[in-house]
């Protein structure tokens, strides 16, 4: 069956990165849709980056699944089955091991581009139907630790606590660790608008991305030197007489604890360890305590490392200390990865929380969700492990034997991906529910085929806190079935009845009850009132509640109302180079591909721009090496090896090597990654890890990517 499209333009949203950008769709000719601008949505104001114009090209039947596959035996091939035999065989599969070894023998692994209908429901799943503790989602690779610090500091994580449109009229920005112009390009105006009305932007990164060209200062540390960075920046503030007491006495506390700890970085020392230029340090600190107003974000640079959350805190308390949190203009914030990385932790992927950012610990939300679960609140699982440990645990022991996971590649996205690929491949049973065949999928006994953005309703929170809805632009094909069915079916036949609509209205009117009185308050909000108000900032307690674009302005979400201080040092990275690996390692994104690149990779526009992995040196280490421009390149570290082709240039630091992460095969970067674990957040350190960097020889410096040809070609007949 042919999908088909609406007769008239249907407003919803990019199905990609954080941004959620507005956009229109049409019934397309060559494709099922067209994209068409939606210039009155004001995050992006009608701009798009590529992968937003070209995202109706995954729409085509010859790119993405369109029924159901099992494999009849380990090892054997995929085949073609029907949804009744598929369901049966999952929901055999998750209750044989269920009664054989226990609830939390099973696991549910979700993913940050679901909806909120399907992250409120997948969480009731898990704790309701299969009673497991073990849920967790691949947002913890991505802000777990900002998320963290930002409780800490403020008694609540919200992305950004001010709309995108503030960041214009703030007097300094400091940006760390992130490239917005590659993986967010609409909001560079906004940045760009910043500069155009005399506002100063300083960008920390290793690397001179194309948004570290747009700086002032750029600030060119040495991966893992972040934290030294921020609290040799306070020492500067406090040393040069330019802390807010005012502020500091009258809206936070610890400031005197923190501010010992900060007298121990001392600039020249901080030069020795991050390689920034003393004289930059200072004048950074200049420009930022001297404005008026200011801000700093943080993106995955400083996050994803074993020290994020400290990392994370000392930029926090450079705003504190200035005076540059909960007033106009100024503030502290994160720059959200994932379509729904914020609302996907709200309400219960994550394994210690419940709907409504509530701990899954507190006995008064246990009560409360389980109230309107109609279940007892002591049947709820406490929590579980976060996303690596979880990984870590499939088909060992006491770890998780069968596996349903949403929405997500961990095959390609997480660390150690090597072991991540044998540990899926040591489960019982692992079901993946996805829209196209990724590499995990690959690996699956059950692929439930599942609906995209453009077939489905649902909501989303993008990375300002603003609740939008995606519309239903057109019909999926007959064999796909939505997340929201998927879950109602295998309820039904784990003998759950009700609780799990599939219309996904109603299941938002359930998340609304269940979040109602929690830190991510959504009770106030409706479908009716997101698509009169292009969206709804939470919290919004009450339908008459105008909802809360900018945060903390009269008090911080701490019992007693003031921010706190983090009182921390520096100290190493979980793993620094040394004679046999002397070289870091750091990864991110290109502006044509997105994350596992399990979708971007079979648009061929995408591909194009970004075939495939390299490795990015400077050019005196690659004449030390004898390593030529777009020579295959041999990076190896403590727990694998990826070979690309070499790309040499000046905008990296000399005791640096840089990978992008989108492709598998041969140029995985993340089968180097080190999987060393933040104490508090639990975030895996992807930003760095110490390699050794050789010629390869003749080897292929291409990896090898995934096929663009169609799922059915792929499996047996």
């Amino acid at each position: 069956m042919t999908p088909t499209a609406a007769v008239a333009a249907t407003d919803t949203h990019c199905p990609y990165c954080s941004l959620q950008c507005g956009m229109r769709l049409a019934p397309g000719t060559d494709l099922p849709a067209e994209v068409l601008e939606r210039p009155d949505f004001p995050v992006n104001r009608g701009a798009l980056c590529g992968k937003g114009r070209s995202a109706p090209a995954l729409l085509a039947r010859d790119v993405r699944l369109t029924g159901p596959l099992l494999r009849d035996r380990p090892g054997g091939p995929l085949r073609s089955a029907g949804w009744p035999e598929a369901l049966d065989r999952v929901a055999a599969g998750l209750a044989g091991v269920r009664a054989e070894h226990g609830p939390d023998a099973v696991g549910v692994f979700g993913g940050g581009g679901l909806t909120n209908e399907k992250a409120y429901l997948l969480g009731k799943f898990a704790r309701v139907v299969l009673g497991t503790a073990n849920i967790d989602y691949n947002g913890r690779f991505c802000m777990s630790s900002a998320a963290a610090a930002h409780r800490r500091a403020f008694g609540l994580d919200r992305g950004l606590p001010f709309p995108l449109a503030d960041i214009p009229h703030t007097g300094c920005l400091i940006l760390v660790g992130g490239n917005p112009a590659e993986t967010m390009p609409p909001a560079v105006r906004y940045f760009r608008e910043l500069r155009e009305n005399g506002g100063r932007l300083i960008v920390v990164d290793p690397r001179r991305t194309r948004t570290a060209e747009l700086a002032d200062l750029h600030l060119q540390p040495r991966p893992g030197g972040d934290l030294a960075l921020a609290l040799g920046l306070l020492h500067l503030v406090i040393a040069d007489g330019l802390v807010d007491r005012e502020f500091v006495d009258r809206r936070t506390s610890g400031f005197e604890r923190a501010r010992e700890a900060a007298m121990a970085h001392w600039p020249d020392r901080v030069e020795r360890i991050t390689g920034v230029p003393a004289h930059q340090l200072r004048e950074a600190a200049g420009l930022f305590g001297r404005a008026a107003t200011g801000m700093v974000l943080t993106a995955r640079g400083p996050e994803q490392q074993s020290k994020g959350t400290d990392t994370v805190g000392a930029w926090i308390d450079l705003c504190l200390a200035t005076g540059k949190a909960g007033r106009p203009y100024s503030g502290y914030g994160c720059l959200t990865g994932q379509g729904n990385g914020q609302g996907g932790r709200e309400h219960g992927q994550k394994a210690d929380q419940l709907p409504g950012y509530r701990s899954i610990e507190d006995p008064a939300a246990r009560e409360h969700v389980a109230a309107v679960w109609g279940v007892p609140a002591e049947s709820l699982p406490g929590p579980g492990v976060s996303a690596y440990e979880l990984l870590d645990g499939l088909g060992r022991p006491g770890g998780v034997r069968a596996l349903l996971l949403a929405g997500s590649n961990p095959a390609v996205s997480a660390p150690n991906a090597g072991h991540v690929t044998e540990r899926l491949r040591a489960l019982d049973l692992l079901v993946v529910a996805d829209v196209v065949l990724s590499e995990t999928a690959r690996l699956a006994d059950v692929v439930l085929p599942v609906t995209q953005w453009a077939e489905e309703d649902g909501t989303t929170t993008n990375l300002e806190g603003r609740v939008i809805m995606r519309r239903r632009a057109l019909d999926p094909p007959e064999g796909v079935r939505s997340e929201l069915w998927v879950l109602r079916e295998l309820a039904a036949r784990l003998e759950v009845s009700s609780g799990f609509p599939v219309a996904a209205e109603q299941a938002f009117e359930e998340l609304r009850r269940a979040s109602a009185g929690g830190d991510a308050d959504y009770a106030g909000i409706s479908y009716d009132r997101i698509a009169a108000e292009d969206g709804v900032f939470w919290p919004c307690p009450t339908p008459d509640h105008p909802g809360t674009p900018r945060l903390f302005l009269d008090r911080f979400a701490t019992p007693d109302g003031r921010a706190r201080f983090a009182a921390v040092t520096h100290r190493p990275a979980g793993e620094e180079p040394d004679e046999d690996f002397p070289l870091y390692l750091t990864t991110g994104r290109v502006l044509a591909q997105y994350q596992s690149g399990a979708q971007t990779r079979r648009v061929a526009e995408l591909n194009a721009a970004a075939p495939g992995p390299y490795v990015e040196l400077h050019p005196r280490l690659a004449e030390r090496l004898g390593i030529a421009d777009g020579e295959p390149v041999a990076v190896t570290s403590r727990r694998g090896r990826a070979v690309a082709p070499a790309r040499v240039t000046d905008a990296i630091r000399p005791d640096t090597v840089f990978m992008p992460f989108h492709w598998a095969g041969a140029g995985r970067a993340n089968s180097l990654t080190n999987p060393a674990l933040d104490p508090v957040s639990r975030m895996p350190e992807f930003k760095l890890c110490a390699v050794r960097v050789e010629p390869a020889g003749t080897e292929s410096a291409v990896a090898e990517s995934v096929s663009t040809a169609p799922a059915r070609q792929e499996v047996a007949p």
